[in-house]
Order: C-alpha cells, then sequence, then structure tokens
C-alpha cells in the first residue's frame, strides 16, 4: 500500500515537470523573441506572434522528447550532483539544435512554389528568427528549468520536515536537529549528505568551529558559530539533540576537550570514522559512529610498532584462550603478520567456531586457522596438540579473571591460572617453543585478591621455566582493564543502563587503569618481540581513570543524563577489590626501563625463592578452601587477601 503511494505520488510530480517544462520552452522563446525586438519599437511586431504559435507544438514535442532522451525524467533530483546539470544543458541545447533544423526545413518546404501556393497565408505569416533568439533561448530555457528542479527538491525538504521519519510501529516521530563540529570538508560532506536523504536521518542547524574567519557564515546554508567552549549554549539555542564531531584529523587532546564540551548537554554524541577506520579516505554519514568510551581515555591510544613484529612471519602461533576477548584479538593481530598457522586453542568451542569464521572470510583462508578444543589443565591433551602443530610461538591467554568469583572458587583459580599456565609453560618448552608470552594483569601487583595472587605467581613460574629453559624466551605482559572485554566494567554499566539503571559503583573514590582491547594486543604481540627473556613488560597506560566518571560517561554516552535518567549506586568494595592497582612493583621500578617505542616499560627479572616456589606448588596441588589462600601468601608475601 505504502509503495503503491509513493509510485503514484511519484508519476504525480513527473506529469507536473512535463507540464511545467512544456510551458517554460514557449515562454522562453516568447521572452527572448520580444526582448530583441524591443527597440524595434513594437514587441510583438506582426509576424512574431504567428511564427511562434504555427510553431509550439512541434518545438514542444521536440523538447519534451530530449528531456526524455537525455533522462532528465528519471533522475532523482533531490540527490542531484555535477552530471545532472551537464545532461539538464545538454537537452535544452539538443532540443534548439533540433529546432532550428525543424524551422529550416519548415521555411525551404514553405518556400517551394507548389506549397506556397496551397499554404499562402500560413507562409507569409512564419518568420525566421534569429541566431540571438535561439542562443538566448536556449539559455533561458535551461535556467528556467533547473530552476523547476530544484524547486521539486526544495518541495521534497519540505515534504520531509513535515513528516519526518518513521518508526518501527509505523508512527510518525521527530527528526534529530544535529550540530557539527568542524566546518572543513569532512563537515560539508557529511552536511550534503544529510541534506540530500532529505534529512530523514537528522537535520544539521548549526556547525560549530574555532576558526574565527568561518564564523557568522554558512556552511550549505547552516549558519557556522563557535568556539567550541559555545556548544552547550549552542546546543540549548538551536534545540539541538545529536552532536556529531566531523574533525578527521582531530588530535586526542582537543577530542577530549570538545567531548567534554559536548557531555555538558543532554545531547546523544556521534563522530564520523577516523581516516584508519576509512579504508577510501573517504567520508560518508553512514560511517558515523557512536562515540566510543575508549575515545574518553586521558590519552591517545597507543600505536605500537609494527616491525617489532616481523618474528611472527611464516610461524605457527598458538593462542591459549583463542576464543576469548583478548585471545581473539591476538589473532587478528598475529594474522596481519603473515604467519603460517594460527592454532586456537580454547575450551568453549562456540567463540572459537565464530572466530575462525570472521578471520577466514577477512583474510581469505590466509594464514590458516585452525581450532583445538582443550583445557590448558590437561596436559595431556596439550602435548596432543604442540605435537601436531609444533608452534614456535605461544600466547598464553587461558586463564580465569573475576576477582569476587574466584574469592568464592580459590582452588579453581590455582588449578587453571597457576598449573595452567605451568603445564603449557612446561609442554612449550619440550616442544622447543622459541618465544612464550603470558597475559598477566596490574592486580598481581602486591595482590589483594585471589586472581591477583594467582597471576603473581604465574609471573614467577614463567620466571623460572626462562631460567632452567634457555631454549625459549618467556615473558609476561602486564596491562590494567580492558575496555570492552569479557567481564569487564564496561559491558556491566552497559547492561545496567539498558535495564534503567542503576548503575552500580563499588565505591566514588576507585580508580583503574584502562586500555583498549586492540592496545593489550599489540602488547602482547610486541612483547613476543622484544622479550629477552624473564621479563615482565607493562604498557604506558597514563593516569588512572576514576570508576564513577566512567560510568558518569557512559551514561551520558547512552544519551541519558546521570542521576536524573540512571541512578548510581555505591555497593562498597568487594572482596578483592582494592581502591586503586599499581602497575609494577618497586624493586621493578628500580630496574626497569623504557623500550625504544617509549610507550612499553619492561621490568628485568627479580629475585625471588625458588625452592619455596616449588616445594609450595607441590602444596598447592592439593589444596583445599581452609589453607590455598595461605599458600598463595607462602609465594607472595605481598599478598593481603587472608
Amino acid at each position: 500500500m505504502k509503495q503503491e503511494k509513493t509510485k503514484r505520488s511519484f508519476k504525480q510530480r513527473q506529469t507536473l515537470l512535463v507540464i511545467a517544462d512544456a510551458f517554460i520552452v514557449n515562454a522562453a522563446y516568447f521572452f527572448v523573441a520580444a526582448i530583441e525586438n524591443y527597440n524595434k519599437g513594437d514587441i510583438f511586431y506582426s509576424s512574431l506572434v504567428p511564427t511562434l504559435l504555427l510553431r509550439t507544438f512541434f518545438v514542444t514535442i521536440i523538447y519534451l522528447a530530449a528531456f526524455k532522451i537525455l533522462g532528465l525524467y528519471n533522475t532523482l533530483w533531490r540527490y542531484a550532483g555535477v552530471n545532472d546539470l551537464i545532461m539538464c544543458a545538454a537537452a535544452a541545447l539538443t532540443g534548439t539544435v533540433v529546432s532550428i533544423g525543424f524551422d529550416v526545413v519548415v521555411n525551404i518546404l514553405l518556400d517551394a512554389p507548389f506549397i506556397y501556393k496551397r499554404f499562402q497565408s500560413i507562409a507569409d505569416r512564419f518568420d525566421n528568427l534569429s541566431v540571438m533568439v535561439y542562443f538566448s533561448a536556449t539559455f533561458t530555457i535551461f535556467a528556467l528549468v533547473l530552476c523547476s528542479r530544484l524547486y521539486y527538491r526544495l518541495m521534497g525538504y519540505r515534504d520531509s520536515n513535515r513528516t519526518g521519519a518513521v518508526s518501527a510501529d509505523g508512527a510518525p516521530k521527530k527528526n534529530k536537529r544535529i550540530m557539527i563540529v568542524g566546518a572543513g570538508d569532512t563537515g560539508m560532506i557529511i552536511i550534503s549528505q544529510l541534506q540530500g536523504n532529505l534529512q530523514r536521518l537528522g537535520k544539521p542547524v548549526v556547525v560549530v568551529d574555532d576558526d574565527p574567519a568561518k564564523q557568522g557564515k554558512k556552511l550549505r546554508g547552516v549558519p557556522i558559530q563557535g568556539g567550541c567552549e559555545k556548544i552547550p549554549e549552542l546546543a540549548e539555542k538551536y534545540h539541538v539533540n545529536e552532536i556529531m564531531l566531523c574533525i578527521l584529523t582531530l588530535s586526542p587532546e582537543k577530542q577530549q576537550e570538545i567531548i567534554g564540551y559536548a557531555m555538558k548537554t543532554d545531547c546523544e554524541l556521534k563522530t564520523t570514522a577516523t581516516l584508519l577506520e576509512m579504508p577510501d579516505e573517504k567520508p560518508d554519514v553512514r560511517q558515523v559512529r557512536n562515540i566510543e568510551i575508549s575515545d574518553l581515555l586521558l590519552r591517545p591510544e597507543v600505536k605500537l610498532d609494527t616491525k617489532i613484529c616481523d618474528y611472527l612471519r611464516d610461524q605457527t602461533v598458538l593462542v591459549t584462550g583463542g576464543g576469548g576477548s583478548i585471545g581473539s584479538e591476538i589473532c587478528r593481530q598475529v594474522a596481519a603478520y603473515a604467519p603460517k598457522t594460527i592454532v586456537i586453542f580454547d575450551i568453549y568451542e562456540n567463540c572459537a567456531f565464530s572466530l575462525k569464521n570472521q578471520m577466514d572470510s577477512r583474510f581469505g583462508g590466509t594464514p590458516a586457522v585452525v581450532i583445538r578444543i582443550g583445557s590448558v589443565r590437561d596436559e595431556d591433551r596439550l602435548r596432543e596438540v604442540f605435537e601436531e602443530f609444533k608452534p614456535s610461538v605461544v600466547f598464553h591467554a587461558a586463564a580465569h579473571k573475576h576477582v569476587p568469583i574466584m574469592e568464592e572458587n580459590a582452588c579453581e583459580a590455582v588449578k587453571n591460572n597457576i598449573f595452567g599456565t605451568y603445564n603449557t609453560a612446561k609442554v612449550a618448552a619440550e616442544y622447543d617453543v622459541k618465544r612464550f608470552i603470558m597475559l598477566s594483569t596490574d592486580k598481581a601487583v602486591n595482590p589483594s585478591s585471589v586472581m591477583g595472587a594467582t597471576k603473581r605467581v604465574t609471573e614467577l613460574v614463567i620466571q623460572h621455566m626462562n631460567a632452567v629453559n634457555p631454549g625459549t624466551r618467556f615473558a609476561a605482559v602486564r596491562f590494567g582493564n580492558v575496555l570492552g572485554s569479557n567481564g569487564s566494567v564496561i559491558p556491566t554499566f552497559r547492561e545496567q543502563i539498558q535495564q534503567g539503571g542503576p548503575v552500580t559503583v563499588t565505591h566514588p573514590d576507585i580508580t583503574r587503569y584502562f586500555m583498549t582491547i586492540p592496545e593489550a594486543a599489540q602488547l602482547v604481540v610486541q612483547a613476543g618481540g622484544l622479550a629477552v627473556g624473564g621479563e615482565v613488560f607493562v604498557l604506558d597506560m597514563g593516569e588512572p581513570v576514576k570508576v564513577l566518571s566512567l560510568a558518569e560517561s557512559i551514561i551520558r554516552l547512552s544519551g541519558y543524563v546521570p542521576y536524573k535518567d540512571i541512578q548510581i549506586v555505591f555497593t562498597g568494595l568487594r572482596p578483592g577489590e582494592k581502591l586503586y592497582e599499581e602497575l609494577s612493583l618497586p624493586e621493578e621500578i628500580k630496574s626497569g626501563k623504557m623500550t625504544a617505542n617509549n610507550t612499553i616499560f619492561v621490568t628485568e627479572a627479580v629475585c625471588y625463592d625458588e625452592k619455596c616456589l616449588l616445594e609450595t606448588l607441590d602444596e598447592l596441588k592439593h589444596a583445599n578452601s581452609s589453607n590455598v589462600r595461605a599458600l598463595l601468601k607462602k609465594i607472595v608475601p605481598s599478598y593481603s587477601g587472608c
């Protein structure tokens, strides 16, 4: 029904255009002929009117046919561009050329004696038009036809603004009023596309730019105001409900500043894709995305040196926990450096299956991606997989990481985190793996939780394995909270917001270090190239972020007002949770140094009691809930959770 109505409306408008064009063609000839003969004292001298009237029918048919053949009635004028203007000019010129030919033929025929005798009255009234009339008529017809199409386009905008977009249930909904930040090429393209789409995606109502030379002018009819500090004021003045950042080369510091101003409003925040996100480097309104929480990091996202990763070329790489959020990103990062084979080793088949499909689609089967299901607790299964593929590089991402859950399941954390690492490292040494990189956490530094303590033990296990297996470079990578990873605070906050709140924060002063999933994966992959053996690598993550501020930002990015639309409730610190985390031990800070790219901090191996470690590991194999924490503290004296 809706399609039939749309089709009927389109035909009606096409009919109106044809009628308008017929009037324009003939009016143009009358007008220019009258102007040319103005100096003769009689605008419509005796033979002019009959001449124009006699040719009206034929000239109308000629021009309308030219317009039809050259596609003027098949063009979507709401999206018209330069090519359509050229075709419009060509149609007017074609009509004129054919009309001249028609007039010449008619004059020749009327001058023939046998025709002249029969049609003498018509022949006497039919006069030749001057070249100037034809020339002027062509430009006049082109201009008037163009104006009619412009009016057609404006009528479409009016209808769009009147009807608006339609919601899923068929009810009209109010168009978004959009503020564009950035009056450059990107802003112009986005405005053009919004307007060309009949503003169904939103109506640009104001542009904000810091350049004083642009302020007070208009960009495609939209006023330019500024600077960016006036975003809250202008959003209120123009009744804006969406703010869109349209600056491709925006520095992280300036982006933080603009987002800060924008978040003082109740508007939804969006941004165009960056140059890295656009394969053809052409802005497109379809690439506009929501402001992500990673955009709010108080530092630029770290881009590490890709040359370090040449060690992966033509190698077989095994990733334990390869189907997880970080493990899967490690697989994607590794694939970019042309390894021979990537082995996804995971106990959960669904995520591994999904990842393999994604990678096969993205990389076209090169490198080969294979899945092997198994647990790092199962030493025999590990040997089977290592025997099958004989990997030269292993990234060990399999672990239990949920702090509160591991507090209630301490023995399981020991089995999976400590002995899973020990088993994998031992088998890797047996099969002459060249590099073994284990993922750790900042919670391993002066741990207060079982999870953190088990991770500190795994760091010592890696250090020990490196000392007794000179053929393999063992190293650990330590980082903070990973934005968007499974079980992290961000998905939890978003789920609570979708349910209408409240958002729960354990303490108003709690802080955490944050990094993105790509940063975490890059750090792990590059640590493999930097590792000499026995080190702990730490990414420079800037200053820690208050979790409360993060919660407030996510609420605003979701289109709500904190404490008004969505409440924030403080639940108290959970068992094993600290107010703040540390990235390095005091002795590591003394011996640590920055690597060449100044974004990775590397620590040298610290002294530990090897005998105590090995003896306590034997005891931990038989630990229970009553003694597991005491045994962890025996290995990690700084553990404060028992």
